[in-house]
């Protein structure tokens, strides 16, 4: 099964491809597409591929499922489009990035410059339907991207993985301590920040500092 992703990810992914749960999934999205509105545009679901080469990863950031808001989901877990207010989530990501590398506060909500350093901003679920959070899951999204994450545990060293959340925190099964770094906290949502699980997690400094020492470039976040 031809899918239109980034050469470097089909590769590596060609037998998620052919798989049953695939065909299944892929018969539902186009569906959904056609009868439904949904997010992202059809042509930015595998942008967290297309735009993060598996060559060059060293970074995954964990999202559940894309803003289901128009103009927002952009196909990169916390992004949206420039042109849209910063959801509560990436601001408080803004908030400690300024916190904890003591820089300017960031206000571009598109994040396809952290994609483009080898960051993979990965949703769980790929896609939703206009205003129904949630409307994708378990329809085979969440076993491609846990298959996604255990292939770059697997064929990678040195990644860095950023967990927030409870949600997130489940993947770490996927994940082999041994050869990469894992970053836990709480979600960057207010109503987890303002409890005090998110802010001074000080992940940003924390990740630039391990792929120094792996002899990586730092990312430059803001």
């Amino acid at each position: 099964m031809k899918i239109n992703i980034e050469e470097s990810w089909y590769k590596v992914l060609s037998n998620e491809f052919s798989k049953e749960y695939f065909h299944n999934l892929s018969y539902f999205v186009k569906k959904q597409y056609k009868t439904k509105k949904c997010y992202p545009p059809g042509k930015l679901i595998f942008s967290a591929f297309d735009n993060c080469n598996f060559n060059n990863l060293k970074v995954v950031i964990l999202g559940q499922d894309p803003y289901h808001g128009p103009f927002q989901a952009n196909g990169l877990c916390f992004s949206v489009d420039s042109k849209v207010v910063n959801p509560p989530s990436l601001k408080n990501i803004f908030k400690e990035i300024s916190l904890d590398l003591d820089c300017d506060l960031r206000t571009n909500g598109n994040l396809i410059d952290w994609s483009n350093q080898g960051i993979m901003l990965l949703n769980s679920v790929l896609t939703v339907q206009n205003k129904l959070p949630g409307s994708h899951v378990k329809k085979g999204w969440e076993k491609f991207t846990d298959n996604v994450i255990q292939i770059i545990s697997e064929k990678k060293d040195n990644v860095v993985f950023m967990l927030w959340g409870g949600y997130a925190k489940k993947k770490e099964s996927l994940i082999a301590k041994n050869k990469h770094l894992i970053l836990k906290s709480g979600h960057p949502s207010p109503l987890s920040a303002n409890k005090g699980y998110w802010f001074g997690n000080q992940h940003f400094s924390k990740c630039n500092r391990y792929l120094i020492k792996n002899n990586l470039t730092a990312i430059k976040w803001v």
